[in-house]
């Protein structure tokens, strides 16, 4: 589709114009639903098999770590392979993963080993896909309408987490476990079909080649000759450690701090992801082009300030407004770093560097996920939230100050 073509749809949804973005975003909507379905399930699931704050973060923990060891690895495949025929072949390992869950849980075999072991290769497959599929993004809409796809991108994956918490919570009630699973693994084949359909490929970029970590290291002096790609990076690194571990943070404000059920627990699940699609349409109608410094640090402020509230939450109607505000500031703080750097990086390192986003953003969250589970377990929930919150606001000014001295305050 031509450029012309594109414009004739609002700026906001320029993104949608282009056909293999649809069918894409589609595929994925559908499977994110179903992720999110898995995700608040296998956290009750946890809960139940094990009655334990430290084994929950240890699960995070193990889905997550891959991306820390594997991620630099993972982009240099993503700039060196067809990006389709790679994302063929981990949402299938996705889709077994899934299945494979699924099928213990309903006949009654599931143990707290079998679900650590099985985010660990989630944590595996999980992290060969996202590089591929942000550097995809760019190649389906080109950098015109690349803030529209990624806005639109965080409002599909927090439409999902509106939906797949809430329908998770429901299931859980009136079904049990199981068939959340089951859907979950039933969903993987929406995206398998829109990858099929696709007519982009993604070939690798054209330029020299070295070894991996000839490759690697390329990118990272990218990374530390370009101050403002840091600068992101860097309160990337501090919001993802201190303050989007979630999966460990609601679970545990329900239970403990409101004693709701499983049907509760979906509903803050879903506050949260109702604040974020919030955030998401209003970049989409209102971002263009990289966010300048104090346009991304605004919302991480907001994000750490709403945490701290969350210390003195008893009330279930202001922890789900505050979890909203959460919502609302991390996605916005996520999707404009994204752009920024998407918009900021030559296309033959682009898989690197957004391996290097995955790394900070993903990669860090099992020390978060094993340090605020550990803490919540000895000292209680809010203890958690406030060291969250106070840690953050506290490294965040050091990152100003930093930048302040470095560069003169410019960016």
């Amino acid at each position: 589709m031509t450029g012309g073509e594109a414009r004739r749809v609002p700026t906001a949804l320029g993104a949608l114009a282009h056909r293999d973005f649809r069918v894409f975003w589609l595929g994925q909507l559908v499977s994110l639903i179903g992720t999110w379905m898995q995700s608040v399930s296998q956290s009750w699931l946890v809960l139940e098999l094990t009655g334990s704050p430290f084994k929950l973060g240890l699960v995070g923990t193990l889905q997550f770590a891959p991306m820390l060891v594997f991620s630099l690895f993972a982009g240099v495949i993503a700039d060196r392979v067809r990006k389709r025929r790679l994302l063929l072949v981990t949402q299938s390992a996705l889709l077994v993963q899934a299945l494979v869950l699924a099928v213990l849980v309903a006949a009654g075999h599931v143990q707290y080993w079998h679900v650590a072991a099985l985010a660990l290769i989630y944590g595996i497959a999980n992290t060969a896909d996202v590089p591929a599929r942000q550097a995809f993004v760019v190649e389906m809409v080109g950098k015109e309408d690349l803030t529209s796809a990624i806005a639109l991108n965080s409002a599909s994956f927090n439409v999902a987490r509106v939906v797949g918490p809430a329908v998770g919570g429901l299931l859980i009630a009136r079904f049990g476990i199981a068939v959340a699973f089951f859907l979950n693994a039933l969903s993987f084949v929406a995206v398998l079909g829109a990858l099929l359909l696709l007519r982009v490929e993604g070939y690798p970029g054209i330029g020299p080649r070295g070894s991996m970590l000839e490759d690697i290291a390329e990118g990272l002096r990218y990374v530390a000759r370009t101050p403002v790609v840091s600068l992101v990076l860097a309160q990337l690194m501090v919001v993802s450690l201190f303050l989007l571990n979630y999966n460990v943070f609601v679970p545990l404000l329900a239970r403990d701090v409101l004693h709701t059920e499983a049907h509760g627990f979906g509903i803050l699940m879903a506050s949260l992801g109702a604040g974020a699609v919030l955030g998401a349409l209003t970049l989409a109608v209102l971002a263009r082009g990289r966010a300048r410094v104090p346009e991304l640090t605004a919302p991480a402020v907001l994000l750490a300030l709403a945490a701290v509230a969350m210390a003195l939450v008893q009330r279930f109607g202001v922890a789900a407004f505050l979890l909203a505000v959460m919502g609302f500031a991390g996605i916005v703080f996520t999707a404009r770093s994204n752009t920024s750097l998407q918009l900021l990086v030559p296309d033959a390192l682009r898989g690197r560097i957004m391996a290097l986003y995955m790394l900070v953003f993903a990669g860090v969250t099992p020390f978060g996920s094993l340090l605020f589970g550990s803490v919540m377990e000895a000292w209680g929930v809010p203890a958690g939230f406030l060291l969250a919150g106070g840690c953050a606001l506290a490294s965040l000014l050091g990152i100003l100050v930093w930048w302040k001295l470095s560069t003169g305050g410019t960016g």
